[in-house]
């Protein structure tokens, strides 16, 4: 046989088994079984997510199975683009994972989505040269950014308004990619970069820069969800049904991450969404998957908003942006409901 046929044949039924065993991994360790005859079937067969580069959205990729489980017959994970939440708002995809600031920024733009539930906290790292010991000390210094008003910027300005500072006058934003932030922050160029998963771990790996902020341990920031699972409002108005399941399939998914993180590394390795199933291990150890029945998704979004509208980031108020942009119902359903 041609070795690049054996080799596409190994690989395949490398991904097979795997299925398979993660399918047994859930039923073992969850008691993973048919909807009951009492809950009626999804509205439709058919359920698109968003494939975004973040590994800390592991959850989001692990639920494949658990989503044919829940009746879904065709799962499909849809790339997505460096627009956050476009292919979301252009209906491409019905459900995407996401982090915090970009769901308040959609919503504050008047964008039709709502926050379901949060994912995990955490992923989000801060690496300073060693001029730089505190989010204080960024007063004046350079910051690499991929972009303004996206994601990190937003996060990493609601952390400098918790300290005192202005974003828009005390840091010197520049914007570059993030391998290329990585590195001038390895070369001194720049004086800090807010990385999340597998930047942390490849900063830690090559000793680039030190460790000022960890949102996995430092408070306040260790305290609220930094990433949550989104969708189009309409979708979750027409599919309820739809909604409940798949949201109850990532749950579950986030259970697999905490219990097995091996397995779930070999898995996001396998199906090609890391080549550094290393990082993804260490980030699967630290991250606290199985805290989201105790945190508050609500006081999550809540905190970060007040930081933003305080200097001046979103026009809309906290309590507008909690009532056009979340919806809790299934979630509160799901904790009573995945006890354990």
């Amino acid at each position: 046989m041609d070795s690049r046929l054996l080799a596409a044949e190994l690989c395949s039924r490398r991904l097979f088994v795997g299925r398979l065993a993660l399918a047994g991994m859930a039923a073992g360790l969850l008691g993973l079984e048919p909807a009951e005859a009492a809950e009626a079937p999804p509205e439709i067969r058919t359920v698109r997510l968003s494939r975004a580069p973040a590994i800390c959205f592991a959850p989001v990729y692990l639920a494949e199975e658990l989503l044919r489980a829940e009746g879904f017959s065709d799962v499909r994970y849809v790339q997505g683009t460096s627009v956050p939440l476009e292919k979301l708002l252009s209906g491409e995809v019905d459900f995407a994972a996401t982090d915090i600031s970009t769901v308040i920024s959609q919503v504050d733009a008047g964008r039709p989505i709502v926050a379901l539930t949060g994912i995990h906290v955490g992923c989000y790292e801060l690496f300073g040269t060693d001029r730089i010991r505190t989010i204080r000390d960024l007063k004046g210094k350079a910051v690499a950014i991929p972009g303004l008003h996206a994601g990190r910027h937003l996060f990493l300005s609601a952390m400098l308004a918790y300290v005192g500072l202005d974003p828009r006058k005390d840091i010197n934003w520049v914007t570059h990619p993030p391998r290329e932030s990585m590195q001038l922050l390895a070369e001194g160029k720049v004086d800090a970069f807010l990385g999340f998963p597998p930047e942390p771990q490849e900063l830690r790996a090559k000793r680039i820069g030190r460790l000022i902020v960890s949102t996995t341990v430092d408070r306040p920031w260790s305290q609220y969800f930094c990433c949550f699972l989104v969708s189009h409002r309409e979708f979750v108005e027409k599919y309820p049904v739809a909604t409940r399941r798949v949201m109850r399939a990532i749950l579950k998914a986030n259970a697999l991450c905490a219990l097995e993180p091996e397995r779930t590394a070999r898995f996001l390795g396998d199906k090609g969404y890391t080549d550094q199933p290393a990082y993804a291990l260490q980030m699967l150890r630290e991250l606290p998957y199985d805290k989201w029945r105790e945190q508050d998704p609500e006081d999550s979004i809540r905190f970060h908003a007040v930081r933003l509208h305080e200097v001046g980031l979103i026009k809309s108020s906290p309590q507008k942006i909690l009532a056009q942009g979340t919806d809790w119902r299934f979630l509160k359903e799901l904790k009573k409901e995945l006890k354990g």
